[in-house]
């Protein structure tokens, strides 16, 4: 095909908008990004305006697998981490982690805008115009698999490999049960502040000991709201329209109840 359409001229311009086309109906989009440690990773978005949801997922450079999930019908958001395991100390190939809270409306683009977003030089390597606070989340309850459909349908996808290290806010609880949720798809942890007996994973020796786990990643570029700017028509009558998006990176740290320090050996070196 590439050599019929280089051979006529007319049929040039045909593929060119033959090419844009097919772009224009795809929802995924790649872009570089710099992480915190001078490395740089592909990022890659998708977004699925009928199920009105958008997907974020890059490697660190430690080999870790992030997926950021944005469920707007649900106001659900979730966090999975796929960790490569330390297989001299008796861990599995890989360790797998999800983290689920409450979507604010304000968080990220709509989905219908994150479908149409293109960039013009894809090499680019990006940099986020706005660095937000690291976020401090403790996660005092888990969340059960099998039941989690009605919360977001997305979570039995994401999560199915984290089994029982799926976690969630006591907060976002409240908040979901409100909304009709049944409150016997989440489980309260032991105290995850309260209980002076659980001592942080860093300080605790004994591998076999419970303790609380804290778990650090950042999304270092994601689009968190659109730009609009101005025109005036020929009566000299004022309008606003959509000319772009601002770009943001931001920190979470998440704290939560583990059975056994083997289960959280990063916290030795704690990141971000």
């Amino acid at each position: 095909m590439f050599a019929s359409c280089a051979s006529v001229g007319a049929l040039v311009r045909l593929c060119a908008l033959a090419l844009l086309l097919t772009l224009g109906l795809g929802s995924e989009l790649r872009v570089r990004v710099r992480l915190s440690d001078g490395l740089v990773t592909e990022e890659v978005l998708e977004a699925d305006s009928e199920r009105d949801s958008i997907s974020l997922e890059f490697k660190q450079g430690d080999g870790t697998l992030i997926t950021f999930m944005a469920d707007f019908k649900q106001e659900v958001k979730i966090f999975r981490a796929l960790i490569l395991g330390e297989l001299e100390r008796g861990q599995n190939q890989y360790q797998a982690l999800c983290f689920i809270s409450r979507l604010n409306r304000n968080e990220i683009i709509p989905s219908e805008s994150m479908a149409r977003l293109r960039q013009k030089n894809p090499h680019v390597i990006r940099l986020a115009e706005e660095r937000k606070g690291l976020e401090q989340l403790t996660m005092s309850a888990s969340v059960n698999l099998s039941r989690a459909l009605q919360l977001s349908s997305h979570i039995h996808n994401m999560c199915s490999e984290a089994h029982e290290a799926i976690y969630t806010r006591e907060t976002d609880v409240k908040y979901w049960s409100e909304k009709g949720v049944d409150g016997s798809i989440f489980e309260v942890l032991p105290q995850t502040t309260e209980t002076p007996s659980f001592q942080a994973c860093h300080s605790t020796k004994d591998l076999w000991q419970p303790c609380l786990c804290t778990y650090g990643l950042r999304l270092e570029w994601y689009p968190c709201m659109l730009k609009y700017c101005r025109s005036r028509d020929g009566t000299g009558k004022g309008s606003s329209y959509k000319c772009g998006i601002r770009s943001c990176s931001k920190g979470y740290h998440f704290t939560y109840y583990v059975p056994q320090k083997q289960l959280c050996l990063w916290d030795e070196e704690m990141i971000n």
